[in-house]
Protein backbone atom coordinates (compact mmCIF):
# COMPACT_ATOMS: atom_id res chain seq x y z
CA UNK A 1 0.00 0.00 0.00
CA UNK A 2 1.45 3.32 -1.03
CA UNK A 3 0.85 6.50 0.48
CA UNK A 4 0.05 9.63 -1.23
CA UNK A 5 3.04 12.56 -0.98
CA UNK A 6 3.78 15.72 -1.49
CA UNK A 7 6.64 16.25 -3.46
CA UNK A 8 8.31 18.86 -2.35
CA UNK A 9 12.14 20.57 -3.61
CA UNK A 10 14.91 20.38 -0.55
CA UNK A 11 15.44 24.22 -1.46
CA UNK A 12 11.76 24.78 -0.08
CA UNK A 13 12.25 23.12 3.15
CA UNK A 14 8.60 24.87 4.47
CA UNK A 15 7.24 21.65 5.45
CA UNK A 16 7.46 21.17 9.00
CA UNK A 17 8.64 17.42 9.72
CA UNK A 18 8.36 15.37 12.33
CA UNK A 19 10.10 14.88 15.69
CA UNK A 20 12.87 12.27 16.79
CA UNK A 21 10.16 10.54 18.79
CA UNK A 22 7.84 10.56 16.18
CA UNK A 23 9.97 9.10 13.43
CA UNK A 24 11.17 6.52 15.95
CA UNK A 25 7.72 4.91 17.41
CA UNK A 26 7.00 1.84 16.06
CA UNK A 27 3.28 1.12 14.66
CA UNK A 28 2.20 -2.42 15.99
CA UNK A 29 -1.28 -2.17 15.24
CA UNK A 30 -2.49 -0.51 11.80
CA UNK A 31 -5.62 -0.38 9.53
CA UNK A 32 -5.48 -2.87 6.84
CA UNK A 33 -6.79 -2.30 3.32
CA UNK A 34 -9.92 -3.32 4.62
CA UNK A 35 -10.58 -1.94 7.10
CA UNK A 36 -9.28 -4.90 9.46
CA UNK A 37 -6.74 -4.79 11.91
CA UNK A 38 -3.35 -6.10 11.49
CA UNK A 39 -0.90 -7.24 14.13
CA UNK A 40 2.21 -5.80 14.00
CA UNK A 41 4.97 -8.75 14.15
CA UNK A 42 1.96 -11.35 13.24
CA UNK A 43 3.66 -14.30 11.07
CA UNK A 44 2.64 -14.72 7.65
CA UNK A 45 4.88 -17.96 6.97
CA UNK A 46 7.47 -19.83 7.55
CA UNK A 47 9.83 -22.24 5.58
CA UNK A 48 12.93 -23.39 7.30
CA UNK A 49 16.13 -21.95 4.97
CA UNK A 50 18.91 -24.19 6.46
CA UNK A 51 19.86 -27.15 9.42
CA UNK A 52 23.01 -27.24 10.38
CA UNK A 53 25.12 -29.21 13.31
CA UNK A 54 27.86 -27.46 14.98
CA UNK A 55 30.13 -28.61 12.13
CA UNK A 56 28.41 -27.25 9.60
CA UNK A 57 28.19 -23.58 11.41
CA UNK A 58 31.90 -23.76 11.75
CA UNK A 59 32.97 -24.55 7.93
CA UNK A 60 30.46 -21.92 7.21
CA UNK A 61 32.14 -19.00 9.30
CA UNK A 62 35.59 -20.59 8.37
CA UNK A 63 38.11 -18.34 7.11
CA UNK A 64 36.20 -15.14 7.79
CA UNK A 65 34.77 -15.49 11.54
CA UNK A 66 36.44 -16.91 14.46
CA UNK A 67 34.38 -20.09 14.88
CA UNK A 68 36.11 -21.08 18.13
CA UNK A 69 32.89 -19.64 20.17
CA UNK A 70 30.02 -22.10 18.18
CA UNK A 71 28.84 -25.08 20.33
CA UNK A 72 25.68 -25.66 19.05
CA UNK A 73 23.98 -26.72 15.83
CA UNK A 74 21.10 -24.47 14.57
CA UNK A 75 17.92 -24.27 12.31
CA UNK A 76 17.33 -20.99 10.46
CA UNK A 77 14.22 -19.80 9.23
CA UNK A 78 12.40 -17.92 6.84
CA UNK A 79 9.77 -15.91 8.13
CA UNK A 80 7.47 -13.35 6.59
CA UNK A 81 5.64 -10.54 8.82
CA UNK A 82 3.20 -7.83 9.63
CA UNK A 83 4.84 -4.59 9.79
CA UNK A 84 4.47 -1.19 8.79
CA UNK A 85 6.55 1.19 6.18
CA UNK A 86 7.65 4.58 6.57
CA UNK A 87 4.57 6.21 6.30
CA UNK A 88 3.00 4.06 8.89
CA UNK A 89 0.85 1.74 6.20
CA UNK A 90 0.84 -1.66 6.87
CA UNK A 91 3.21 -3.76 4.82
CA UNK A 92 4.81 -7.29 4.94
CA UNK A 93 8.45 -7.61 5.34
CA UNK A 94 11.00 -10.58 5.76
CA UNK A 95 13.56 -12.30 8.51
CA UNK A 96 15.73 -14.74 9.22
CA UNK A 97 14.62 -16.68 12.66
CA UNK A 98 17.81 -18.75 13.96
CA UNK A 99 16.98 -21.06 16.73
CA UNK A 100 20.17 -23.16 18.87
CA UNK A 101 19.80 -26.79 18.87
CA UNK A 102 20.49 -26.71 22.67
CA UNK A 103 17.48 -28.31 24.32
CA UNK A 104 17.17 -25.52 26.43
CA UNK A 105 13.60 -24.34 26.57
CA UNK A 106 14.31 -20.60 27.71
CA UNK A 107 16.85 -18.50 24.93
CA UNK A 108 18.38 -15.51 24.89
CA UNK A 109 17.47 -13.66 22.02
CA UNK A 110 19.50 -11.46 19.61
CA UNK A 111 18.56 -8.49 17.22
CA UNK A 112 20.79 -8.24 14.51
CA UNK A 113 20.64 -4.92 12.17
CA UNK A 114 22.66 -5.44 8.60
CA UNK A 115 23.82 -2.89 7.13
CA UNK A 116 23.15 -0.73 3.65
CA UNK A 117 22.07 -2.79 0.97
CA UNK A 118 20.72 -2.34 -2.50
CA UNK A 119 20.05 -5.57 -3.60
CA UNK A 120 17.12 -7.04 -1.81
CA UNK A 121 18.30 -11.03 -2.23
CA UNK A 122 21.48 -9.51 -0.02
CA UNK A 123 20.33 -9.94 3.16
CA UNK A 124 20.26 -12.80 6.13
CA UNK A 125 17.10 -14.45 4.99
CA UNK A 126 18.27 -15.00 1.11
CA UNK A 127 21.63 -15.11 0.83
CA UNK A 128 23.67 -18.10 2.80
CA UNK A 129 27.20 -16.43 2.10
CA UNK A 130 26.33 -12.84 3.66
CA UNK A 131 27.72 -11.32 6.57
CA UNK A 132 24.40 -11.35 8.06
CA UNK A 133 23.89 -14.69 7.36
CA UNK A 134 27.13 -15.57 9.14
CA UNK A 135 26.47 -13.22 12.09
CA UNK A 136 22.93 -14.78 12.71
CA UNK A 137 24.76 -18.39 12.61
CA UNK A 138 27.48 -17.48 14.63
CA UNK A 139 24.99 -15.43 17.68
CA UNK A 140 23.13 -18.33 17.44
CA UNK A 141 25.71 -21.27 17.57
CA UNK A 142 26.45 -20.03 20.94
CA UNK A 143 23.00 -21.11 22.05
CA UNK A 144 21.32 -17.58 21.72
CA UNK A 145 17.48 -17.04 19.68
CA UNK A 146 18.30 -14.47 16.75
CA UNK A 147 15.78 -12.60 15.04
CA UNK A 148 17.65 -10.99 12.01
CA UNK A 149 15.17 -8.53 10.09
CA UNK A 150 15.71 -7.70 6.43
CA UNK A 151 13.89 -4.91 7.08
CA UNK A 152 10.61 -3.26 4.63
CA UNK A 153 11.15 -3.31 1.04
CA UNK A 154 14.64 -6.07 1.22
CA UNK A 155 13.81 -9.77 1.28
CA UNK A 156 10.80 -11.16 0.08
CA UNK A 157 9.00 -7.62 2.00
CA UNK A 158 6.78 -5.73 -0.27
CA UNK A 159 7.68 -1.97 -1.71
CA UNK A 160 10.46 -0.34 -1.94
CA UNK A 161 13.54 -0.22 1.40
CA UNK A 162 13.01 3.39 2.86
CA UNK A 163 16.74 3.64 3.62
CA UNK A 164 17.72 4.51 7.21
CA UNK A 165 13.80 5.82 7.62
CA UNK A 166 13.82 5.40 11.75
CA UNK A 167 9.88 4.78 11.94
CA UNK A 168 10.23 1.61 9.32
CA UNK A 169 13.41 1.04 10.94
CA UNK A 170 12.15 0.36 14.58
CA UNK A 171 8.97 -1.17 13.11
CA UNK A 172 10.46 -4.24 10.96
CA UNK A 173 13.06 -4.91 14.13
CA UNK A 174 10.24 -4.56 16.66
CA UNK A 175 7.63 -6.49 14.75
CA UNK A 176 10.71 -9.01 14.03
CA UNK A 177 11.26 -9.83 17.15
CA UNK A 178 7.24 -10.73 17.85
CA UNK A 179 7.84 -12.52 14.96
CA UNK A 180 10.56 -14.78 16.36
CA UNK A 181 8.99 -14.89 19.86
CA UNK A 182 5.93 -16.69 17.96
CA UNK A 183 8.35 -18.71 15.64
CA UNK A 184 10.11 -19.97 18.71
CA UNK A 185 6.47 -20.95 20.47
CA UNK A 186 5.81 -23.36 17.39
CA UNK A 187 9.21 -24.78 18.24
CA UNK A 188 8.23 -25.31 22.24
CA UNK A 189 10.61 -22.49 22.79
CA UNK A 190 10.68 -18.79 24.48
CA UNK A 191 12.35 -16.14 24.48
CA UNK A 192 13.77 -14.22 27.03
CA UNK A 193 12.42 -10.70 27.61
CA UNK A 194 16.00 -9.06 27.54
CA UNK A 195 17.02 -8.26 23.86
CA UNK A 196 21.14 -8.06 22.89
CA UNK A 197 20.61 -5.90 20.19
CA UNK A 198 23.68 -5.55 17.49
CA UNK A 199 23.58 -3.51 14.00
CA UNK A 200 26.59 -3.14 11.29
CA UNK A 201 26.90 0.10 9.06
CA UNK A 202 23.12 1.31 8.54
CA UNK A 203 22.58 -1.15 11.26
CA UNK A 204 24.76 0.85 13.86
CA UNK A 205 22.22 4.19 14.35
CA UNK A 206 19.19 1.37 13.86
CA UNK A 207 20.83 -0.54 16.89
CA UNK A 208 20.61 2.64 19.12
CA UNK A 209 16.87 3.93 17.64
CA UNK A 210 16.37 0.10 18.27
CA UNK A 211 17.31 0.27 21.99
CA UNK A 212 16.19 3.46 22.77
CA UNK A 213 12.66 2.43 20.96
CA UNK A 214 12.69 -0.26 23.89
CA UNK A 215 13.66 1.08 26.53
CA UNK A 216 12.26 4.80 26.54
CA UNK A 217 9.25 4.47 24.27
CA UNK A 218 7.44 1.05 25.32
CA UNK A 219 8.03 -0.23 21.98
CA UNK A 220 6.53 -3.85 23.19
CA UNK A 221 5.00 -4.96 26.48
CA UNK A 222 6.80 -7.71 26.60
CA UNK A 223 10.91 -7.11 24.98
CA UNK A 224 13.10 -4.99 27.06
CA UNK A 225 16.56 -3.87 26.14
CA UNK A 226 19.42 -5.83 27.54
CA UNK A 227 22.54 -4.40 25.79
CA UNK A 228 23.61 -2.78 22.50
CA UNK A 229 26.68 -3.41 20.63
CA UNK A 230 26.83 -1.07 17.40
CA UNK A 231 29.61 -1.80 14.78
CA UNK A 232 31.26 1.45 12.08
CA UNK A 233 28.14 2.86 12.59
CA UNK A 234 27.19 6.12 10.75
CA UNK A 235 25.88 8.17 13.61
CA UNK A 236 26.49 11.94 12.34
CA UNK A 237 24.63 11.14 9.21
CA UNK A 238 24.70 14.69 8.48
CA UNK A 239 28.26 14.77 8.04
CA UNK A 240 28.85 11.42 6.60
CA UNK A 241 26.53 12.42 2.97
CA UNK A 242 28.80 15.71 3.55
CA UNK A 243 31.57 13.55 3.57
CA UNK A 244 30.21 11.51 0.63
CA UNK A 245 29.39 14.70 -1.57
CA UNK A 246 32.88 16.04 -1.12
CA UNK A 247 34.18 12.26 -2.69
CA UNK A 248 36.17 11.52 0.69
CA UNK A 249 34.61 8.37 1.34
CA UNK A 250 34.85 5.36 0.10
CA UNK A 251 31.85 4.97 -3.19
CA UNK A 252 30.96 8.16 -2.25
CA UNK A 253 28.37 8.79 -5.24
CA UNK A 254 26.94 5.47 -5.28
CA UNK A 255 26.10 5.75 -1.25
CA UNK A 256 25.04 9.23 -2.02
CA UNK A 257 22.69 8.12 -5.12
CA UNK A 258 21.25 5.53 -2.70
CA UNK A 259 20.43 8.40 -0.19
CA UNK A 260 18.65 10.63 -2.55
CA UNK A 261 16.69 8.38 -4.65
CA UNK A 262 15.49 6.23 -1.37
CA UNK A 263 14.89 9.66 0.63
CA UNK A 264 12.89 11.13 -2.62
CA UNK A 265 10.52 8.21 -2.54
CA UNK A 266 9.41 9.20 0.79
CA UNK A 267 9.81 12.46 1.67
CA UNK A 268 10.08 13.93 -1.87
CA UNK A 269 13.84 15.69 -2.15
CA UNK A 270 13.54 16.87 -5.90
CA UNK A 271 10.93 17.38 -8.46
CA UNK A 272 13.18 15.61 -11.91
CA UNK A 273 16.05 13.63 -11.52
CA UNK A 274 17.67 16.01 -13.65
CA UNK A 275 17.85 18.47 -10.25
CA UNK A 276 20.02 16.24 -8.74
CA UNK A 277 21.65 13.98 -11.32
CA UNK A 278 24.24 15.21 -13.98
CA UNK A 279 23.52 13.51 -17.59
CA UNK A 280 23.50 10.33 -18.56
CA UNK A 281 22.85 9.35 -15.24
CA UNK A 282 19.89 11.12 -14.56
CA UNK A 283 18.37 8.73 -17.28
CA UNK A 284 18.49 5.68 -15.64
CA UNK A 285 19.85 5.93 -11.52
CA UNK A 286 16.31 5.99 -10.39
CA UNK A 287 15.87 2.79 -11.84
CA UNK A 288 19.18 0.92 -11.45
CA UNK A 289 18.27 1.45 -7.30
CA UNK A 290 14.75 -0.19 -7.17
CA UNK A 291 16.29 -3.60 -5.08
CA UNK A 292 16.42 -6.10 -8.47
CA UNK A 293 19.88 -4.36 -9.29
CA UNK A 294 23.23 -6.26 -7.55
CA UNK A 295 25.99 -3.73 -6.53
CA UNK A 296 28.17 -4.93 -9.25
CA UNK A 297 25.60 -4.15 -11.68
CA UNK A 298 25.17 -0.35 -10.26
CA UNK A 299 28.53 0.15 -10.51
CA UNK A 300 28.58 -0.94 -14.01
CA UNK A 301 26.04 1.89 -14.75
CA UNK A 302 27.68 4.63 -12.40
CA UNK A 303 30.48 6.64 -11.65
CA UNK A 304 31.40 6.42 -7.90
CA UNK A 305 32.36 9.94 -7.85
CA UNK A 306 30.18 12.53 -6.61
CA UNK A 307 31.16 15.64 -8.49
CA UNK A 308 30.66 13.52 -11.95
CA UNK A 309 27.47 11.78 -10.65
CA UNK A 310 25.27 14.79 -9.31
CA UNK A 311 24.82 18.82 -9.90
CA UNK A 312 26.97 21.16 -8.14
CA UNK A 313 23.23 21.93 -6.51
CA UNK A 314 22.52 18.75 -5.00
CA UNK A 315 25.89 18.53 -3.69
CA UNK A 316 25.68 21.54 -1.88
CA UNK A 317 22.19 21.25 -0.25
CA UNK A 318 23.88 18.09 1.23
CA UNK A 319 27.23 19.84 2.33
CA UNK A 320 24.70 22.24 4.30
CA UNK A 321 21.31 21.08 4.82
CA UNK A 322 18.32 23.17 5.46
CA UNK A 323 15.01 22.92 5.81
CA UNK A 324 13.24 19.78 5.29
CA UNK A 325 16.51 17.82 4.39
CA UNK A 326 17.89 19.03 7.52
CA UNK A 327 14.46 18.04 9.73
CA UNK A 328 15.11 14.61 8.68
CA UNK A 329 19.05 14.29 8.94
CA UNK A 330 18.65 15.60 12.34
CA UNK A 331 16.99 12.66 14.26
CA UNK A 332 19.41 10.49 12.43
CA UNK A 333 22.29 12.84 14.02
CA UNK A 334 21.42 12.02 17.31
CA UNK A 335 20.72 8.08 17.73
CA UNK A 336 23.04 7.93 20.17
CA UNK A 337 21.89 11.35 22.12
CA UNK A 338 19.84 9.26 25.46
CA UNK A 339 20.93 7.57 28.08
CA UNK A 340 20.88 3.40 27.69
CA UNK A 341 20.48 1.70 31.22
CA UNK A 342 22.30 -0.97 29.55
CA UNK A 343 26.02 -2.23 28.85
CA UNK A 344 27.07 -0.22 25.66
CA UNK A 345 30.12 -1.27 23.88
CA UNK A 346 30.52 0.01 20.28
CA UNK A 347 32.98 -1.36 17.80
CA UNK A 348 34.95 0.12 14.97
CA UNK A 349 38.04 -0.12 12.77
CA UNK A 350 40.49 2.45 12.21
CA UNK A 351 40.81 0.80 8.95
CA UNK A 352 37.49 1.86 7.56
CA UNK A 353 37.28 4.26 4.47
CA UNK A 354 33.13 4.06 3.99
CA UNK A 355 32.71 5.24 7.43
CA UNK A 356 35.17 7.07 9.56
CA UNK A 357 36.12 6.18 12.97
CA UNK A 358 35.24 9.42 14.08
CA UNK A 359 31.18 8.34 13.88
CA UNK A 360 32.29 5.97 16.57
CA UNK A 361 33.57 8.66 18.98
CA UNK A 362 30.67 11.20 17.97
CA UNK A 363 28.16 8.66 19.60
CA UNK A 364 30.84 7.77 22.11
CA UNK A 365 31.05 11.45 23.41
CA UNK A 366 26.70 11.55 23.15
CA UNK A 367 26.27 8.66 25.15
CA UNK A 368 29.30 10.29 27.89
CA UNK A 369 27.23 13.35 28.04
CA UNK A 370 24.34 11.75 28.86
CA UNK A 371 26.12 9.74 31.83
CA UNK A 372 25.71 6.42 30.07
CA UNK A 373 28.47 4.08 30.91
CA UNK A 374 30.05 2.89 27.51
CA UNK A 375 33.11 0.87 25.93
CA UNK A 376 34.76 1.86 22.44
CA UNK A 377 36.92 -0.51 20.96
CA UNK A 378 38.94 -0.20 17.93
CA UNK A 379 39.20 -3.40 16.36
CA UNK A 380 42.24 -2.88 14.20
CA UNK A 381 43.19 -1.50 10.75
CA UNK A 382 40.34 -3.37 8.99
CA UNK A 383 38.12 -1.92 6.05
CA UNK A 384 34.33 -1.50 6.69
CA UNK A 385 33.57 -5.33 5.81
CA UNK A 386 36.31 -6.39 7.70
CA UNK A 387 35.64 -4.50 10.74
CA UNK A 388 32.33 -6.32 11.40
CA UNK A 389 33.67 -10.14 10.69
CA UNK A 390 36.86 -8.77 13.29
CA UNK A 391 33.96 -7.44 15.58
CA UNK A 392 31.71 -10.31 15.86
CA UNK A 393 33.05 -12.51 18.22
CA UNK A 394 33.82 -9.65 20.32
CA UNK A 395 30.38 -8.92 20.48
CA UNK A 396 29.56 -12.11 21.45
CA UNK A 397 32.11 -11.70 24.20
CA UNK A 398 30.80 -8.70 25.60
CA UNK A 399 26.71 -10.16 25.30
CA UNK A 400 28.13 -12.81 27.66
CA UNK A 401 29.51 -10.09 30.10
CA UNK A 402 26.71 -8.41 29.64
CA UNK A 403 24.33 -11.21 30.87
CA UNK A 404 26.13 -12.11 33.80
CA UNK A 405 25.27 -8.73 35.38
CA UNK A 406 21.52 -9.21 34.78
Amino acid sequence: MTSRRTKMRILAGATVLGSVSTLAAPVSVAAGSHGERVQGGAVVSVEQAADLTAEEVAGELRGKIDSSQVRYGVTAYRVSYRTTDSAGAPTTASQLVVLPKNGARHLSTVSWLHGTTVYRKDVASENPKSNDRLAALLFAATGRAVSAPDYVGLGSGEGFHPYGDPRATVAASVDGLRAARTVAHRNGRDLKRKVQVSGFSQGGPATMLVGRALQQEGADRYFRLGALAPVSGPFNLSAFEAAAADDKIAKSGLYLAYFATAWNKMYGLYASPADVFRSPYDRKVESLFDGYHTPAQIAGELTAVSKDLFTEDFLNKVRKPDGALNDKLRPLDNTCDWRPNVPVEIFHGRGDKDVAFSHATYCADQLTRNGAARRLTDVGNYDHNGSVRQALPRIVRFFDESTKTD
